[in-house]
């Protein structure tokens, strides 16, 4: 494939497909985005979204790609673990990993979407369109159907491969399901959950009102509520809760005093930071939280599915970005393989990918429940104070789930959820029967002993999975 003579247009221009674009551009394809809100450069946006997202090692191999790891380093702020919150105001640290180099980032949506924008349109040879609505796309012709924001008038592309960066509303995903020319699987699961953003504001010298490096969190068994700092000493707060069941949900918090005296109750020590919680809390929507799954990706060698156009998941691993920055570093490999024509690429493409994708929208899941519940729960801390102690001993030997999945940018998701899961399964049963124990003076070999354990059993699981998985 000569990249001069192919032109390739790009749905969304958010972070994923300004990413694509910008790649893309400097591989030599001539790259057209459409993309159907204003600049976010010059307008400001108000989505619902988050307004910042956890960024680590996956995006950041992405970063590294294209050249953009110290300007990316500029936008974040590190956050070394999850500081608890109780009921009774106290806090507990946990840190991610026992290895001190390995922490997560807070960064800003906009501020990183803009930086990946400029750099694109750095290249002649990539252009992007703003307020350009996607209404279909011709799966046969390649064409894809727009309509004008400001003149309300529809219009048509066409390119060599059409790309949907668009996100979990893809139109392009949506043509797949309504063509009727193949075979395509589609799920779209709903939590029964919403999310809601929330602010904690700096104070009136533009100091931080918490612990600025950690991801904040109150976890309360069936609802949680979470915030992460901002460059301008603010915390994006989000509350996850039910829209129907329990005392407070969604659909029931309908006025001012019983939010007030929800967050009196649950979150007293966030409420007395949070003076415009009220305004904000009625202001603000609530948005769903969902997984989508669906095969193929691409229809012959016209077009393709990427980021949460082809896997949006919930976002309790911090992945979501993660992963689409990730599937343009995948999909750039596959390009250096110089295979015959695009079918044959995005073939490839979703074939290496896709298992990855279904992994981590699973383990998003069980972060959820770890999040809410887990981490308030003694034997959780436990273990995790274990898993720390053992890093920090083994830097190169033992890595915990949650390091495999976000610090080892090297590890598919699919292979980090397998082991992750069985050995998280052996660290809980051995300190259940008493067979280990945590001692922060515990020699080397003591150390080393309950690591070989740990081994062992979780070796144990992965065997009995596999027999038990075993296809008749």
């Amino acid at each position: 494939m000569d990249n001069k003579q192919q032109n390739i247009l790009i749905i969304g221009a958010g972070l994923c497909g300004a990413l694509l674009a910008l790649r893309l551009g400097q591989r030599g394809f001539n790259v057209a985005v459409y993309e159907k809100r204003p600049d976010l450069r010059t307008t400001k946006l108000s989505s619902g979204r988050s307004i910042n997202l956890a960024f680590s090692d996956r995006g950041n191999k992405a970063m590294k790609l294209v050249g953009l790891e110290e300007k990316v380093k500029a936008l974040c702020i590190p956050m070394h673990g999850r500081m608890i919150h109780d009921k009774n105001g106290d806090t507990l640290q946990s840190n991610y990993s026992g290895r001190k180099h390995e922490y997560i980032n807070s960064v800003s949506r906009n501020d990183l979407n803009a930086l990946l924008l400029d750099e694109a349109e750095k290249h002649e040879n990539v252009n992007f369109y703003f307020d350009k609505t996607c209404q279909s796309v011709d799966l046969e012709k390649t064409t894809a159907l727009f309509t004008d924001g400001k003149t309300q008038k529809d219009f048509i592309e066409d390119a060599d491969v059409i790309i949907a960066a668009d996100g979990a509303g893809s139109a392009l995903r949506k043509s797949y399901f309504l063509d009727r020319h193949f075979l395509f699987s589609f799920s779209q699961d709903y939590l029964s959950y919403g999310y809601k953003e929330l602010s904690i504001l700096p104070n009136e010298n533009g100091e931080y009102l918490a612990h600025k490096n950690a991801l904040h969190i109150w976890p309360r068994q069936s609802f949680m509520l979470i915030a992460l700092p901002n460059l301008d000493g603010s915390f994006t707060v989000t509350l996850f809760l039910s829209y129907t069941e329990g005392t407070f949900n969604f659909n029931n918090l309908d006025t001012e005093q019983k939010v007030l005296e929800f967050f009196k109750e649950e979150f007293p020590d966030a409420l007395l930071i949070m003076p415009n919680l009220a305004t904000e809390f009625f202001k603000n929507p609530t948005s769903p939280l969902g997984t989508i799954k669906c095969s193929p990706w691409h229809y012959k060698g016209n077009t393709l599915l990427m980021g949460d156009a082809a896997h949006a998941i919930v976002p309790f691993y911090g992945q979501g970005m993660n992963a689409a920055f990730e599937d343009v570093v995948v999909l750039d490999s596959v390009l250096n393989l110089n295979l015959e024509n695009w079918e044959a690429t995005f073939k490839t493409f979703e074939k290496h990918r896709k298992k990855d994708t279904d992994a981590i929208a699973d383990l998003a899941i069980d972060n959820f429940h770890e999040m809410k519940e887990h981490v308030a729960d003694p034997i959780f801390q436990e273990k995790r104070k274990l898993e720390m102690l053992l890093e920090k001993k083994f830097p190169l030997q033992y890595n915990s789930k949650y390091a495999m999945v976000t610090f080892n940018e090297n590890i598919g998701y699919q292979v980090a959820m397998l082991r992750g899961r069985a050995q998280d399964r052996a660290i809980l049963n051995l300190l259940v029967r008493g067979e280990i124990s945590i001692n922060p003076k515990a020699t080397k070999d003591e150390l080393q002993a309950i690591l070989e354990k740990i081994n062992h059993e979780t070796n144990k699981i992965l065997e009995d999975h596999r027999n038990a998985d075993l296809r008749y």
